[in-house]
C-alpha cells in the first residue's frame, strides 16, 4: 500500500479534518491529529469509537468522505488484529509475499537476497531459523511476530497496529509491546497502535488520542491520560460504566 500525498517538510501523518461515515451514521467528524517520524500514538476508545477506520483509512483500505492525509511518502504497513497470516505458506514465503508478488517489486530480488531479507527480519523480532514453519506450528505470540516482520519486510515509514495484543497471554503480550517499541526505533517509522489494552498504552506510547462520538476527547501523553484529570480518562482507565461516554448496545 502507497501513500497517495507527499509533503517537503519532514513528518510521519498528519490527518486534517477527516470525516467518514457509514450509512449516514458518522464515525469520524472532523479528526484532525499528527504522528511524527518515530513516534507512536495511540489511539484509544470504547468499542465503536471509530479506532480501526482511521487506521483503514490510513492505509487506503477505505475512502474518506472529507478531509485530509498527509504522510512524507512511503510504504504503509498494516499489521491486523489476528496476525492475517497465509495459512497454507510457509513462515518464509509469508513474509517475502510483497516483495515476490507486488508488482513493483516482483522480480527485484534473487533468491538468495530474499533468503538474507527474511533472516534479518525475523531476527529483529527473536525468531531467527522458523522459516520452514507453517504458521499452525506456531503460537499466537510468534504468528504475531511473523507478521510483524511481514509488515516491515518492504521498510515502511509508516506503521498501523489494529489491537496488536489481542488475544495473547500477559507475557505475550508484554513481548509484543517491547517489539512495536524496537521496530519504530530500528524503521524511525511513524507508528499508530490502536488498543485497549492500558499496558500497551504505558509500555509503547509517546502520546494518545482518545475517541469518542467520532470526535478527539483527549490528547496527549499516558501519564496525562492516567491522572484522570477529565471526566472522560478517568472513565477510560477506571473502565466505568458512569461517565460521559455512553456505551451503547
Amino acid at each position: 500500500m502507497h501513500s497517495t500525498q507527499r509533503v517537503e517538510k519532514k513528518m510521519g501523518i498528519e490527518v486534517k479534518n477527516l470525516v467518514k461515515s457509514f450509512d449516514k451514521k458518522v464515525i469520524l467528524d472532523n479528526l484532525s491529529f499528527h504522528v511524527d517520524d518515530g513516534k507512536i500514538l495511540s489511539i484509544v476508545g470504547f468499542s465503536g469509537s471509530g479506532k480501526s477506520t482511521v487506521l483503514k483509512l490510513i492505509s487506503g483500505l477505505i475512502e474518506k468522505d472529507s478531509g485530509e492525509i498527509i504522510t512524507s511518502g512511503g510504504d504503509i504497513a498494516m499489521v491486523f488484529q489476528y496476525s492475517a497470516l497465509f495459512d497454507s505458506l510457509n513462515v518464509f514465503d509469508n513474509i517475502s509475499f510483497a516483495l515476490q508478488e507486488r508488482k513493483d517489486l516482483r522480480g527485484k530480488y534473487t533468491r538468495k537476497e530474499l533468503e538474507k531479507i527474511v533472516a534479518e527480519k525475523l531476527d529483529l523480532v527473536g525468531l531467527s531459523g522458523i522459516e520452514d514453519k507453517y504458521p499452525s506450528e506456531l503460537s499466537g505470540g510468534m504468528q504475531k511476530r511473523v507478521s510483524f516482520a511481514r509488515a516491515i519486510v518492504t521498510e515502511p515509514k509508516i506503521i498501523l497496529y489494529d489491537e496488536p495484543t489481542a488475544g495473547l497471554d500477559p507475557i505475550s503480550s508484554t513481548l509484543i509491546e517491547d517489539y512495536i517499541v524496537r521496530l519504530k526505533n530500528e524503521t524511525n517509522a511513524a507508528s499508530i497502535v490502536v488498543t485497549h489494552q492500558m499496558s500497551t498504552i504505558r509500555r509503547t506510547a509517546d502520546s494518545v488520542l482518545m475517541l469518542y462520538n467520532g470526535h478527539a476527547v483527549f490528547e496527549g501523553t499516558p501519564d496525562e491520560l492516567m491522572k484522570q484529570q477529565t471526566p472522560y480518562t478517568k472513565q477510560f482507565v477506571t473502565a466505568s460504566i458512569d461517565g460521559p461516554m455512553n456505551m451503547k448496545g
